[in-house]
């Protein structure tokens, strides 16, 4: 993200997240009335409806609506258990506070960059819809991730108690080294019984890209939005381990949408290199 912009692939994901409304009832897995709101299309919803239909956007559409719902339904599993904090990190124009009741009860911390921040405050003020998170203003760039723990229980994160954590479209934007940084500070606030669910491209995808995801990485770089992180799945749960997690599940974006969406939805988005997991902290102290 460019310095003082507000980050415009936030805006991306939140439209498309809204234009789920246009897909037939068959393939909709999630309900998003404010999303649209943070790109030009709240006013011309209707009028995309006919270009709904056509592959790129659908697929784009698509994959936002498998993306969503399997970090939903994460999240209200573990609310069903009885947790009641949500930190969302790098949460963009995320509106789960808004639009899932499961979270009537809980206290949610958004933390993100002042200008995306703001611009979401003033999107929803313009709408009328209050979100009745709490924003924890954060520069990715210039602080230490080893500051926002002190600087979540400021805001009135209860450390000692669990923590559900959504890291969701972040990882392939950063360095090797702010994931690490990333992941301590997140194993930090992590009490017994919390929860990281969070998003990655493979590195295969990342470093040997299709025609399509080259023209697409092209693209956010001129945003000020480089990917450049990927996973190998079979080495993530060692890379978890030696930060203080545990992985419990790694879904392929492919298994999740033959999952969730009727088969020829689910055939325009089974590609490889897109994944969701759920990790939970080991008892262990962190490798050094």
């Amino acid at each position: 993200m460019r310095d003082e912009s507000p980050s415009r692939t936030a805006a991306w994901v939140a439209a498309a997240r809204g234009m789920g409304e246009l897909l037939p009832p068959e393939a909709r897995l999630v309900e998003d009335p404010y999303g649209s709101a943070f790109s030009k299309l709240h006013a011309q919803i209707e009028r995309l409806r006919p270009l709904a239909s056509t592959r790129m956007l659908q697929q784009w559409i698509l994959y936002m609506q498998v993306r969503t719902r399997v970090i939903d339904d994460f999240l209200r599993a573990w609310v069903a258990g009885g947790g009641r904090q949500l930190v969302l990190l790098g949460a963009g124009y995320d509106c789960r506070a808004l639009r899932m009741p499961e979270l009537a009860d809980a206290r949610v911390f958004e933390v993100d960059h002042p200008a995306t921040q703001h611009r979401k405050q003033r999107v929803l003020a313009q709408i009328h819809a209050e979100s009745p998170a709490e924003y924890v203003t954060w520069d990715f760039e210039t602080r230490a991730m080893d500051d926002l723990p002190d600087v979540l229980e400021e805001a009135g994160l209860d450390r000692t108690k669990p923590v559900f954590t959504i890291w969701e479209g972040v990882t392939m934007y950063l360095t090797d080294a702010a994931i690490d940084a990333s992941l301590r500070a997140i194993r930090a606030w992590s009490a017994p019984g919390s929860r990281l669910a969070m998003t990655y491209f493979t590195k295969a995808r990342i470093e040997q890209p299709t025609l399509a995801t080259r023209a697409l990485k092209a693209i956010v770089a001129t945003f000020g939005e480089p990917w450049r992180f990927g996973w190998v799945p079979d080495q993530l749960p060692a890379y978890l381990e030696a930060r203080g997690f545990r992985l419990e599940k790694d879904i392929a974006l492919a298994t999740a949408a033959r999952e969730l969406l009727p088969p020829a939805y689910a055939e325009l988005v089974a590609r490889e290199g897109r994944h969701f997991s759920l990790a939970a902290p080991e008892a262990i102290g962190l490798a050094s």
